[in-house]
């Protein structure tokens, strides 16, 4: 696998960043990565980086992007935080990768089973984490269809939460950054939400999430 230049990421459009995520990760699911040589990706990389999507996922130790999408170094930007959630630094991150760094696709990455989502479901309040799990409680709020059990212990609220969170950051990142929404109507890039099932390996995009315009 070549590792990526100005030239190859400059050819690449969302629809195709896209169809390499979906493809990388049908190879991890079917345990048939790409052969690479990581010190050469180093070595080819070290003047510069031209990854071709930005991700932002948890930090769950089983959501690796570049493993559960089968990318190597440089490239994809990988953005990481309990929940994946977005602040002003996550936003900013955001603009660097696809307005300086050319990245062409956005993704909102959950995943199942997410222990962020679970102590927002149970309303937890503990030092620092209780201000992150305040920016998931939205989500929380806004599951209407499981009116009993609504906590951690029901697996169904858990995943229904997920999913909404989800798509409230996809919403948020274009509410929240001029920058990003015009690069995302003008077709310059494109956004998506989905979730990484940790069980099966497999990662689904929500077409309802998907905005990915013609230039």
């Amino acid at each position: 696998m070549k590792t990526l230049t100005k030239e190859m990421q400059t050819a690449i459009t969302p629809v195709m960043a896209l169809g390499l995520l979906k493809e990388g990760n049908k190879r991890f699911v079917n345990n048939l990565k790409v052969n690479r040589n990581l010190l050469q990706q180093a070595n080819e990389t070290s003047d510069g980086q031209h990854p071709f999507a930005v991700i932002l996922s948890c930090i769950d130790s089983r959501t690796s992007v570049e493993l559960i999408f089968d990318q190597g170094l440089g490239d994809v930007f990988s953005v990481r935080i309990a929940g994946n959630i977005i602040n002003e630094d996550i936003l900013g991150s955001m603009e660097f990768a696809c307005k300086v760094a050319g990245s062409k696709i956005i993704v909102v990455l959950g995943h199942t089973r997410c222990g962020a989502v679970k102590g927002a479901c149970d309303h937890v309040e503990m030092g620092n984490l209780t201000a992150l799990l305040s920016k998931i409680q939205p989500a929380v709020y806004d599951e209407k269809t499981e009116t009993e059990n609504r906590h951690s212990g029901n697996n169904a609220f858990v995943e229904k939460v997920s999913v909404i969170n989800v798509k409230r950051t996809v919403q948020a990142i274009m509410e929240r950054s001029p920058i990003l929404k015009d690069m995302i109507e003008t077709g310059a890039i494109g956004i998506v939400g989905g979730t990484h099932d940790i069980t099966t390996g497999e990662v689904g995009f929500y077409d309802d999430t998907l905005i990915i315009n013609n230039p």
